[in-house]
């Protein structure tokens, strides 16, 4: 007797989850699903100063016919160029923005201009700032997304202290990391 209350309370248990399990999937079908179609045209990034700095703006980025248009407005900057670039990681947590990790590369290409045919897809060259410490920069990039392998989504735009040579490997020898800013999907 005492074996088949065992079994009636384990046959009790499994008939609970599965009622359960049959629930939650029945829910999650009539849930929308993520669409593999890209329908983000526009990304933005809030650009902050890391520890010590005081560089901050934002860049849009707005898919166009053949291409992404990205418009950057900053200020804080000494005067001069800056190496922008976007890197791997949405990750600006580390005091001096070493946690955005690396130059976005997906294809494994060397680091070059925004201009490169070969380059990381994430080398943005360079900014100029004026005597104020603003600096505004707008082109059409050929090589990002806003989905797929190129995607940009989620990930960082780091602002250096120095000019981007865009030559050196594999970072352009721009410096300091002076700003972080997590790119983002936009209205």
């Amino acid at each position: 007797m005492k074996n088949m209350s065992v079994i009636f309370q384990f046959l009790l248990v499994t008939a609970s989850f599965t009622n359960i399990h049959a629930q939650h999937q029945s829910h999650d079908m009539t849930m929308p699903m993520a669409s593999t179609d890209s329908t983000v045209s526009k990304a933005v990034c809030v650009v902050y100063p890391t520890q010590g700095n005081t560089v901050s703006g934002v860049i849009t980025f707005t898919k166009i016919h053949g291409g992404i248009k990205i418009v950057a407005d900053l200020q804080g900057l000494s005067k001069g160029k800056h190496g922008i670039h976007i890197h791997e990681c949405g990750d600006c947590s580390a005091v001096d923005g070493s946690s955005a990790g690396g130059h976005f590369n997906p294809t494994a290409k060397s680091h070059g201009a925004p201009v490169d045919a070969l380059r990381h897809a994430g080398d943005m060259g360079n900014i100029e700032a004026d005597d104020s410490g603003r600096a505004h920069l707008e082109y059409v990039d050929h090589t990002i997304s806003l989905d797929g392998q190129a995607s940009i989504i989620g990930r960082s735009v780091i602002i250096h202290q120095n000019e981007d040579d865009l030559k050196t490997q594999p970072t352009g020898n721009a410096g300091p990391r002076i700003a972080c800013g997590v790119i983002g999907i936009a209205k």
